[in-house]
C-alpha cells in the first residue's frame, strides 16, 4: 500500500469539511425561504363595524375603485399614509395591494 502524505490527508479531510459545510448551508437557506414564504402568507382577517362594509386588512384594488372610494368602503382615512410605496394618489390601478386599517372611533 502507498503512504498517503499528511498534506494530502489535511487536503481530504478540509475538503470533506467544506462539503459538510456547504450542504448544511444550503439546507438552512432551503429552510429559511420556506419560512419566509410562510411568513409572506397573509391570513385575511375582516373587519367588521356597525355601519361600514368589512374590507381585509390586505387589499387589492379592483377596476374603476379610486383610493377615495376604497376609503369610504373600508372606513381608512389614512391609506396614502400607510403605503408609502403609493407615491401619487392619483396612480392608484387594478391589481395594487396595499394595506388597510380602518378608523375606529373611540
Amino acid at each position: 500500500m502507498a503512504r498517503v502524505h499528511s498534506s494530502t490527508r489535511l487536503a481530504e479531510t478540509l475538503s470533506w469539511y467544506c462539503s459538510l459545510f456547504l450542504v448544511v448551508m444550503l439546507v438552512m437557506s432551503c429552510c429559511e425561504s420556506f419560512s419566509s414564504e410562510n411568513e409572506s402568507m397573509v391570513i385575511h382577517v375582516q373587519t367588521y363595524d356597525n355601519g361600514a362594509r368589512p374590507c381585509d386588512e390586505i387589499y387589492v384594488v379592483r377596476e374603476g375603485e379610486t383610493l377615495h372610494t376604497i376609503s369610504e368602503k373600508c372606513g381608512d382615512p389614512y391609506i396614502v399614509e400607510e403605503n408609502p410605496h403609493i407615491h401619487d394618489p392619483d396612480d392608484v390601478f387594478p391589481g395594487l395591494v396595499i394595506k388597510i386599517t380602518p378608523f375606529k372611533k373611540m
